[in-house]
């Protein structure tokens, strides 16, 4: 999902779509689940229908970090599974039922502000090559301007486009968040501190997109942000935004 984000200014409404529904990377490339042993496919559906709908990151035996806008119009735990250990958005590897769904006491479903949720499933994975935990920013990791971070995830590769079944990855670069909030503020949509930006500034092309809500951003192969909303995708002008983890790591750990 990208967070359907709703503004409405003294002359018009724009919408930032969200980055959800079962929808891929945009100008990424085909991966594998051995590659990136900690994403998750985030299942929605209900009875025996489920789809892939969002995306996650495992953080500990039990638990999958998400964001928490996914778990707005669907947010009851059995609507929702986790399929763990397989390259494909639908088939293969472990689908695990979810306990609960703990989304940030702070989040703000108007801006996507502190768009975290903790998915508690049933049960607890088994380490393997393709099942095994991430490492998440803590809240001192300094994550400098223009920085690589890659993204990986199932959705659209392009704004409105087809869904991708095989995992892709992309590689982006961190935006100034003063760069990001000033192109932002000219849509009335508000670039918090708790939110990283991230895209190829100026030239575009690359992003995360619909399907990949709540799916990891990686520094060094440390979870920094989780995807949550931008203005259409992969935009030369507006960089895609991401709930910026290092800001709520005490409320992931505990939660976790």
């Amino acid at each position: 999902m990208r967070a359907a984000l709703v503004l409405i200014l003294a002359v018009a409404a724009v919408a930032a779509m969200p980055r959800d529904g079962p929808q891929k990377i945009v100008g990424g490339s085909v991966t594998t689940i051995n590659t990136y042993p900690f994403g998750v496919a985030m299942l929605a559906g209900s009875g025996s229908w489920f789809s892939q709908s969002c995306g996650g990151t495992i953080i500990n035996n039990r638990s999958v970090l998400s964001a928490a806008h996914c778990f707005v119009r669907l947010s009851a735990a059995g609507n929702w599974r986790s399929r763990v250990g397989s390259t494909w958005a639908n088939s293969g590897g472990s689908v695990f039922n979810t306990a609960s769904i703990i989304r940030h006491p702070q989040y703000n479903q108007n801006t996507e502000d502190n768009d975290f949720a903790i998915v508690r499933i049933s049960g607890t994975f088994s380490w393997s090559s393709t099942v095994a935990a991430a490492s998440i920013a803590g809240a001192n990791y300094n994550l400098g301007d223009n920085q690589v971070v890659w993204a990986i995830g199932w959705g659209t590769t392009s704004w409105g486009g087809q869904a991708s079944e095989q995992l892709r990855h992309v590689q982006v670069w961190t935006i100034n968040q003063n760069v990001c909030a000033n192109r932002y503020a000219s849509i009335g949509a508000p670039i918090t501190a708790n939110m990283l930006c991230s895209g190829w500034l100026d030239v575009g092309g690359r992003d995360q997109c619909q399907g990949d809500s709540g799916g990891p951003l990686l520094h060094n192969r440390v979870v920094v942000g989780v995807c949550s909303w931008g203005h259409q995708c992969a935009h030369s002008f507006f960089p895609g935004v991401n709930a910026r983890v290092s800001r709520a790591s005490a409320w992931i750990t505990a939660n976790a």
